[in-house]
């Protein structure tokens, strides 16, 4: 059997990361404009979802009205992610594309391992077993639950099943989230994200920037 990261070395993976209300939607916007430069393909995708099946799962993941154990939650999880990385992502990265994703596997160990208390040994064998490839580079981006939450809250919308959690698990989140950064920070980039939005997304770019370099694709 092939290793699978081993045959999609040719591309790049990218995944951000953080907690309700860290700010991931303005810095994925201005990581797609900085690499729409970089003359590789850009595939950008997000976690539940990106693909048909998943986006129908992620339906069910977010629903207030679903009621879900927790080991029925994480996976659901990673068939959407299964269904990402086979139908999307793998490709993408064999044909030497840069791959952007809106959540990626640490994800499952910060909100269903650290949130719900799931083993991580068990998460990690399904890493190994479903989502095949780690990204390249991780952006933690990191911020005081409490504000996150605020930031999340003052947007208006309608809490999803997983956002109506209480503080506690949030906490727990971001706990789990900060140990797989401290585990990996050749490949973790944490960011203070309780910055301005124009300071987040300028330290943001700054890394992207020396890792392009220094992976040959800026």
């Amino acid at each position: 059997m092939s290793d699978p990261q081993a045959d999609a070395s040719r591309g790049f993976l990218i995944s951000l990361e953080g907690g309700e209300g860290a700010g991931k939607s303005t810095v994925l916007a201005a990581i797609t404009a900085r690499l729409e430069g970089v003359g590789r393909e850009l595939v950008v995708t997000r976690e539940p979802g990106g693909t048909p099946a998943g986006e129908r799962i992620r339906e069910l993941l977010l629903d207030p009205a679903q009621v879900l154990f927790a080991e029925t939650e994480l996976l659901l999880m990673f068939a959407s992610r299964a269904q990402l990385v086979r139908e999307t992502v793998l490709p993408a990265l064999e044909r030497g594309a840069i791959v952007v994703s809106d959540r990626f596997t640490d994800a499952s160990f910060a909100y269903q391992g650290g949130g719900r208390g799931l083993d991580a040994g068990h998460i990690a064998e399904l890493e190994r077993w479903a989502a095949l490839v780690r990204p390249d580079l991780t952006f933690l981006l990191d911020v005081d639950v409490a504000e996150g939450l605020a930031r999340a809250r003052a947007r208006g919308e309608g809490a999803d099943r997983i956002e109506s959690e209480r503080d506690a698990f949030f906490e727990r989140v971001r706990g789990a989230y900060r140990r797989r950064a401290q585990a990996e920070p050749e490949r973790f980039r944490v960011i203070d994200a309780s910055q301005p939005p124009d300071r987040v997304r300028a330290d943001v770019l700054e890394a992207l920037e020396a890792r392009l370099a220094g992976s040959g694709l800026a």
